[in-house]
């Protein structure tokens, strides 16, 4: 059962980009200009603070929160407990893409406006800088570096963290999917990451490996952002409606959840299975076999889904936040 705990309205649209969350912070863009800190469990502002507006990228990094403002070519780091401004640092207009990697950040790449930085997390200081303007789907990080690709090519590069020197090159089947249409990049169990590539197509990149292996190709396009990994399966929205879910060690097709209307591609755990929610305002929990056991309207519409706890969600709405509970059908 879902039971709505509590809703913020934020007097805006609300953007999956300009909002973070985590087990312990809630962190989202409203009113035009201002960044607030929210209690989970209650939604009591914990700290409200001037940003500037429509954030390109909110990420969380204990202890830290990092924002970009679309109205600026700063980068803000600040107290996550606090909201206080620890740092900023200007790495170009419309740097857009922010990564964390340990105690150094990513920034930059975002259409090729702003070369990639790599950016003390501490400080600020700028530890390289790439030398040309690359564009790049948003950055993933790794232990040997950072993965990146330019949308619309067929290649993903290692660079290297410490210099951003190139350490490996994977060529791919079709075209690279960015930077528009959410990240391309899934990390999974054991160092290998899942690129969406083309319309329809999953291939895996395992740092140990010279090749990229296709994973699935899927039988309709899928829609922007249409990969997540949730439970140990490969979820695949599709453009006109449905979920295809897949086993990503083998490609193998559990079930699709169809639908007459797009879901959100953003997949939560839930006690007993899944939680899905379609653009319409509707969430879905679906047991472990596939099956859909409840669907409830929420509201008008829903941009984005979080799991924000075990069996606790964070839905961003057209005008708001709203934290769901999820509770077992026997549960009171």
């Amino acid at each position: 059962m879902f039971d709505v705990r509590w809703e913020r309205p934020l007097h805006q649209a609300g953007s999956p980009s300009a909002m973070a969350v985590t087990a312990r912070h809630l962190v989202v863009h409203e009113r035009s200009t201002r960044l607030a800190g929210l209690e989970p469990v209650g939604g009591a502002v914990r700290w409200d603070v001037p940003v500037g507006t429509w954030p390109r990228a909110v990420v969380i990094e204990q202890p830290y929160c990092l924002v970009i403002p679309q109205n600026s070519g700063r980068l803000l780091c600040l107290d996550i407990e606090t909201g206080e401004d620890l740092w900023q640092m200007e790495p170009g207009a419309f740097a857009g893409h922010v990564v964390v990697n340990e105690d150094l950040v990513l920034v930059g790449g975002w259409r090729g406006y702003t070369p990639l930085s790599a950016l003390d997390l501490r400080t600020g200081a700028v530890r390289w800088r790439a030398g040309e303007h690359g564009s790049t789907v948003l950055p993933a990080a790794t232990e040997a570096g950072f993965l990146v690709g330019k949308p619309g090519h067929e290649s993903v590069r290692l660079i290297d963290r410490g210099d951003g020197r190139e350490l490996a090159t994977w060529s791919l089947p079709e075209p690279l999917a960015g930077p528009d249409i959410g990240t391309a990049f899934r990390a999974e169990r054991g160092g290998g990451f899942l690129v969406r590539c083309g319309d329809r197509l999953v291939v895996r990149i395992a740092l140990s490996e010279t090749k990229a292996e296709t994973v699935v190709r899927a039988e309709r396009d899928l829609m922007p952002g249409a990969v997540d990994l949730c439970g140990g399966l490969l979820w695949l929205a599709e453009r006109r409606g449905g979920f295809t879910v897949v086993d990503p060690s083998d490609g193998a097709g559990r079930w699709r959840v169809r639908h007459d209307r797009r879901f959100v591609p953003s997949v939560a755990s839930v006690d007993g299975g899944f939680a899905i929610a379609d653009e319409g305002g509707s969430l879905f929990r679906i047991d472990l076999a596939g099956a859909v056991h409840e669907r409830v309207r929420i509201t008008q519409r829903i941009r984005d889904v979080r799991e924000q706890a075990p069996s606790r969600l964070v839905l961003l709405a057209k005008g708001s936040m709203i934290a769901v509970d999820v509770r077992s059908p026997g549960d009171h």
